[in-house]
């Protein structure tokens, strides 16, 4: 596909199951929380998610951050007055997501395949590295891509480092990911394309994004069976200029 060298994807809810993990933290988090306050008139999770934006920028994302975020939610909600036996359990939820399996998404590695057999691929994942870099390797995956990248965000700032080191030109480089906001919007943003993949769970922080309906540069599949066509499309659409 000589209108597209590079081939891009996201890791977390793309390639393996993630937000699964966190809803179970969050349901158990509240199990907890519910115990000192009533969770109906304290907005727990939305609460929770402020507190995680917040700290995003000194905690990054991933299952570590989440677990300081709920330590300190937790003792705002109750007013201080959660025990340590209980802070405890909190941290063990966080354990727990960072043990969680690998479960990869039915067809991600046939499509995976399929893919590199016709253009580079990199893997662009962004979260904790020591998480991020045992998933890679839990997945079964890795051999696959021709490069892997684990960044801290996923802005027009990273795509355009990566593009460079890549040395390809955004207008040739597809980006396939479930988060609008991360995975499609920079790379659309810099003159390339995408393909998203909607996950039946989001991140209502990754639900947040300006890109308008029917964008011209970004298509939508049901599945990750349907992903080499898509990128095939891209490609005549990339060649018809």
């Amino acid at each position: 596909m000589q209108a597209i060298s590079w081939v891009g994807f996201d890791g977390d809810d793309t390639l393996w199951k993630s937000e699964d993990f966190y809803r179970k933290a969050e349901l158990d988090f509240e199990s907890i929380i519910g115990q000192y306050i009533d969770l109906t008139d304290a907005r727990t999770l939305d609460h929770l998610l402020e507190v995680e934006r917040r700290n995003l920028r000194v905690f990054g994302y991933g299952a570590k951050g989440m677990t300081l975020s709920m330590v300190e939610s937790a003792v705002q909600l109750t007013g201080e007055r959660i025990s340590a036996r209980d802070i405890h359990r909190i941290i063990d939820i966080g354990r727990a997501t960072l043990e969680h399996p690998v479960e990869v998404i039915e067809g991600v590695a046939d499509a995976v395949r399929s893919i590199a057999a016709e253009c580079e691929i990199v893997l662009i994942t962004k979260g904790d590295l020591f998480h991020q870099e045992s998933k890679i390797e839990k997945s079964g995956l890795s051999e696959l891509f021709h490069r892997i990248e684990v960044v801290s965000e996923k802005d027009m700032a990273t795509y355009s480092r990566v593009l460079r080191e890549l040395d390809v030109p955004a207008e040739r480089f597809v980006m396939i990911g479930n988060s609008i906001r991360s995975d499609i919007e920079p790379v659309i943003a810099l003159g390339g394309w995408g393909i998203h993949v909607p996950y039946h769970i989001t991140w209502a922080h990754e639900a947040e994004h300006a890109l308008s309906q029917g964008e011209p540069r970004m298509l939508q599949v049901e599945s990750a069976r349907q992903l080499h066509r898509a990128v095939l499309q891209i490609a005549a659409m990339a060649a018809a200029g």
